[in-house]
């Protein structure tokens, strides 16, 4: 085992994946000498070149299109946008092209790509560089949307996903880069995409969560064991597309009360298609209302408002103990 955090592990992942197998390419702005905004490509181009490391213009839609091309033809992409709030001039490429190749050709032809962003606040940045926007992708049908929460599984999940005959969203929480540190394995590892973990055990209730909502969640839970003498379980999605319901339903079944909790906006959320899940399959069992824990409706605000805006371990507290007390 070796302690890193998430950027290192990523970077961990890419080279495994690179040295493994030379149909893997990268492309990205400033992914090659620059070694990306992050240092989330550090010494790829060094090591494999400037014809698997591959710095493109300032232009999404031709990185995302020419990817594609190139999967069609064999290769194995794996594309970096710069921040997720950039990708939405490669959407036309993804929703129209790379999602549907599989059934326009009646499964002839996949498109085995990766599309990594960072994404989601806690950076205090400026405009288009906090976006949490991750639904849209979990309602474009042929698209697979992977979002990790901690070093490990992320390494593990992006190799899931390089893999992977069809294209995948590697939505990267960037606040979560550099926060904390896990044991990884030396040996490679995988987890299967479209399968959420309980990371926790509990019976009294279920807080659902993914990505960088993990670490207010995690503290949430210690905060309801602590003071409340609650019983806490803890089910981290991984995947939003293809939604993991069944583990998520055999939570709830047993506890009786949720927590949804997400940094993205309210509405069309992630958390609202999780109730609905909840409802549609284990309403008779539920003790309480499933709340929801989430961004507001509203730009992400800048800088030291963007506090107000991410949901934190208070407003989980909150919620769970109304659900709790109900």
């Amino acid at each position: 085992m070796t302690e890193m955090n998430m950027a290192k592990a990523i970077n961990l992942a890419l080279h495994e994946a690179m040295a493994r197998d030379d149909r893997v390419i990268m492309l990205g702005v400033d992914i090659g000498p620059d070694e990306g905004v992050f240092r989330i490509t550090e010494g790829l181009f060094a090591r494999f070149g400037d014809k698997r490391v591959i710095d493109t213009p300032l232009a999404e839609s031709a990185i995302i299109g020419t990817a594609i091309g190139m999967a069609i033809y064999g290769l194995k992409p794996v594309c970096e946008i710069q921040f997720a709030g950039f990708d939405y001039y490669n959407y036309h490429q993804l929703e129209c092209h790379a999602a549907r190749f599989r059934n326009r050709t009646r499964g002839r032809l996949t498109v085995p790509m990766v599309m990594r962003a960072p994404y989601g606040g806690g950076i205090r940045a400026l405009e288009h560089h906090s976006e949490s926007r991750e639904a849209i992708y979990a309602h474009t049908p042929g698209l697979k949307v992977v979002i990790p929460s901690g070093p490990r599984n992320a390494r593990a999940l992006l190799h899931s996903a390089i893999q992977d005959p069809d294209p995948v969203i590697f939505y990267e929480p960037k606040a979560v880069y550099r926060l904390f540190k896990e044991d990884v394995p030396q040996e490679m590892e995988t987890l299967p995409i479209g399968h959420a973990r309980v990371t926790q055990e509990g019976k009294d209730i279920s807080l659902i969560s993914y990505g960088a909502s993990m670490r207010p969640t995690l503290e949430a839970a210690e905060c309801l064991q602590d003071e409340d003498d609650a019983s806490v379980e803890i089910v981290d999605l991984l995947t939003i597309s293809p939604l993991d319901i069944e583990t998520v339903v055999n939570s709830v079944k047993k506890t009786g009360r949720a927590v949804v909790v997400h940094e993205g906006p309210r509405t069309c959320g992630l958390a609202a298609e999780v109730v609905a899940s909840i409802n549609e399959n284990v309403l008779l069992n539920l003790e309480a209302p499933v709340k929801r824990v989430t961004g507001y409706d509203v730009p992400v605000p800048y800088f030291s408002k963007e506090q107000w805006y991410l949901p934190d371990a208070d407003r989980i507290v909150a919620a769970a103990r109304e659900t709790l007390n109900f």
